[in-house]
């Protein structure tokens, strides 16, 4: 069975993003942020997002931006994007992109039965925390970037989301002061009294 894994950038105080006023990653990443980065996509997973994290990825991809190399070669791997509200003349302008409908928690459970390779999320919040409450995704792998986000922080990542327990796989620090923290994560089960 392919592994999920849920991967998102967040602020230190739990924000996906920032306004305009904040660059890309808060300005923070550096040389062995980007090269992690990019190996980690050189595995060629499978990736899953929600419509509206597609739309802004290939709005990224298509537009005139200077991209970091991972982000170019997310575009180019194959993706699935799951979507109830899409139709079907929308356009799917970035590569090797297949729209699939329906449950989005069936749908990621019969994907995991049939790929030969690993299932990767970048963002799409929502449609992770679903899937996380149903016991789908098998790695949360948060990057922590060194910023408080208070008065300009958008999208808290865990917003709405069940609660869980989390068993600490891996970690590393990145460029003196980003932090990756990779986590199984187990819906929490209230102790008998």
């Amino acid at each position: 069975m392919a592994t999920y894994t849920f991967d998102v950038f967040t602020s230190l105080d739990g924000y996906g993003s920032a306004t305009d006023e904040w660059g890309g990653y808060w300005g923070k990443q550096g040389p062995e942020l980007l090269d992690h980065r990019d190996r980690l996509h050189a595995e060629e997973p499978l990736m899953v997002f929600g419509p509206a994290t597609y739309r802004m990825f290939a709005g990224f991809l298509l537009g005139d931006m200077e991209l970091d190399p991972w982000v170019t070669r997310m575009g180019a791997l194959p993706k699935v994007v799951m979507s109830e509200s899409m139709t079907d003349d929308e356009p799917l302008p970035l590569p090797d992109t297949t729209l699939v409908r329906g449950n989005a928690v069936d749908v990621v459970a019969r994907l995991k039965e049939e790929s030969e390779v690993p299932l990767r999320s970048h963002g799409s919040l929502s449609l992770n925390r679903a899937l996380m409450a149903a016991g789908l995704v098998d790695r949360l792998q948060l990057t922590v970037f060194p910023v408080i986000t208070g008065l300009t922080g958008e999208d808290p990542v865990f917003r709405g989301a069940a609660d869980f327990d989390l068993e600490l796989i891996e970690s590393r620090t990145l460029d003196g002061d980003i932090q990756e923290l990779t986590y199984a994560p187990t819906p929490h089960r209230p102790r008998a009294r």
